[in-house]
């Protein structure tokens, strides 16, 4: 079977050719390893272009490695982390949270993935409660999981709530290039009030390597030690921070953003031409979900790869990349035509 290229995730992708001649670059001759080298070096410095001079920024190998250890660095085994139920953390991190971080998931379910303050102040009644595991850690996901990005607005307001109560907020920025290209803002002013961030880019062009950046150095203070005992800390750390080195140069994570966020909409615009099939969440970043009749699904991925989000009502989620182009989409939305009527 000739399998056409996918729409299934943005890990699928390839890696950007600049971020490619990075790691070829980063590959000639010796540097001192675990992250003491000149690359790693000037990826520090971008970070802090990116988020503020007081950002403290460190690699890891992958998105549940950033997500478990920042959690990890905030938390100890009586706390509770609030997250929604779509939250990746929740969902698709086989539990890694829990056994790592030793804490319990709070998931409260949303019908866009957005957590409001109104949906976390019923789990901080039992405050100071010995028998009750006490709330440390409010965690949202920028984009979440549907798709969906919050307004700065939005983002501020739970962080202050949070704040307000002692809580810590911690964004899960695998897609937060995107969210920041929809909103037209900078990736800091994307994550305002985060105390936390894991910024993702692997799915944005990279081959692999996510970060942990700090807006607060007190609790950065022990990261080092976490990281190495979470098994992510990078012995050829020059890898990692020369694909971020090129993916800030001259806006490339912006470009490679933007470019699948457009792909998305041009997807759900000619979705929306056909009387069988419903996009079900507002496009605001790379993902479109629809609603497409379950007899006809199978068909469909005969020729191109996707995920089904709900198997009860045959919601598809449906990822565009910085390598998708029109021609994809198009032919996408040609075989799904075919296969409906």
């Amino acid at each position: 079977m000739n399998m056409k290229r996918g729409f299934a995730s943005d890990n699928n992708a390839g890696v950007h050719p600049r971020v490619m001649d990075a790691v070829r670059s980063a590959s000639r001759g010796h540097v001192v390893a675990y992250g003491d080298d000149p690359f790693t070096e000037t990826a520090a410095v971008k970070f802090r272009e990116q988020f503020g001079a007081s950002a403290e920024v460190f690699f890891v190998f992958g998105g549940t490695g950033a997500n478990v250890l920042a959690l990890a660095a905030l938390t100890r085994p009586h706390h509770a982390v609030v997250c929604a139920a779509t939250a990746h953390v929740n969902v698709d991190e086989c539990g890694a949270p829990e056994k790592f971080a030793g804490c319990k998931l709070l998931a409260l379910p949303t019908p866009d993935g957005k957590l409001r303050p109104e949906q976390v102040a019923p789990l901080l009644a039992r405050a100071g409660d010995q028998h009750h595991v006490q709330p440390r850690v409010v965690s949202v996901s920028q984009t979440t999981e549907m798709g969906t990005v919050y307004t700065a607005d939005e983002l501020k307001r739970l962080a202050e709530f949070a704040h307000a109560r002692g809580l810590l907020l911690h964004v899960d920025g695998a897609r937060l290039a995107n969210a920041a290209a929809h909103l037209g803002l900078s990736l800091r002013e994307t994550a305002a009030g985060a105390d936390v961030l894991s910024f993702g880019g692997t799915k944005n062009g990279m081959m692999y390597g996510e970060a942990v950046v700090f807006f607060d150095g007190r609790h950065a203070r022990d990261f080092k030690f976490v990281r190495k005992q979470g098994a992510q800390l990078p012995s050829k750390m020059r890898f990692i921070a020369a694909q971020f080195n090129a993916l800030f140069s001259e806006d490339l994570w912006l470009q490679n953003a933007a470019h699948a966020n457009r792909m998305a909409h041009l997807l759900a615009a000619e979705l929306e031409q056909i009387p069988q099939v419903r996009v079900t969440q507002p496009v605001e970043s790379n993902a479109v979900f629809a609603l497409i009749p379950r007899e006809h699904v199978a068909a469909v991925q005969q020729q191109f790869f996707f995920y089904v989000w709900d198997e009860e009502t045959s919601e598809v989620r449906l990822m565009c990349s910085f390598d998708t182009t029109e021609e994809d989409v198009r032919d996408l939305v040609r075989v799904i035509r075919e296969v409906v009527s």
